[in-house]
């Protein structure tokens, strides 16, 4: 289930705020990440001059955090993901200082990791029905770990085959196999 947040200026300092949601729900703990890294993130378009709106929900276990708007956004996602997995990082450890716990927040930047969601869910399939046709093993190209595990999901979904990743970072990538 996703929940929409809005983001909150608060007057009150964020050590104020650790302590509650550390002994509240998990529900809490990713709100409170959503808000510390829209904070974040809000600050970082204001140095930038860039125009946004950030988007703060809650799914899968998750705080999903989207900036949409403004002409200068492509930049903040860079070639092939690159910058956008940096902010990802950047954006993460902001929230890891401030609660004392690591994020697995989510971070998408004028939908270019659900356009690319949708790109892999296809290359994923279509590589799985070539495979149970042919019988053979295909090796994709390197992807970031979000990426492998889109992959990953829609081969799964494909009867006769699975798949694996191998090799090492950044060189890591998904193996669509036949079963035995």
């Amino acid at each position: 289930m996703s929940e929409t947040l809005q983001a909150t200026d608060s007057d009150a300092p964020a050590e104020e705020e650790v302590p509650q949601a550390r002994s509240g729900s998990s529900e809490d703990l990713l709100v409170q990440e959503g808000d510390i890294a829209g904070d974040y993130l809000e600050r970082l378009l204001d140095l930038l001059d860039y125009d946004g709106d950030i988007d703060l929900d809650v799914e899968a276990g998750r705080a999903i955090v989207s900036i949409d708007g403004g002409d200068d956004l492509e930049k903040l996602v860079g070639q092939r993901g690159t910058v956008l997995e940096s902010l990802q990082e950047l954006t993460r450890l902001a929230v890891q200082q401030e609660t004392g716990v690591r994020s697995r927040l989510m971070l998408d930047i004028a939908g270019w990791r659900a356009g690319r969601r949708a790109e892999l869910a296809d290359l994923g399939r279509t590589t799985a029905e070539k495979v149970a046709a042919s019988g053979e093993k295909v090796r994709l190209h390197p992807m970031t770990p979000f990426e492998r595990k889109v992959v990953h999901d829609a081969v799964a979904a494909v009867a006769g085959v699975h798949s694996e990743s191998e090799g090492e970072e950044p060189q890591r990538r998904v193996v669509v196999l036949p079963k035995p």
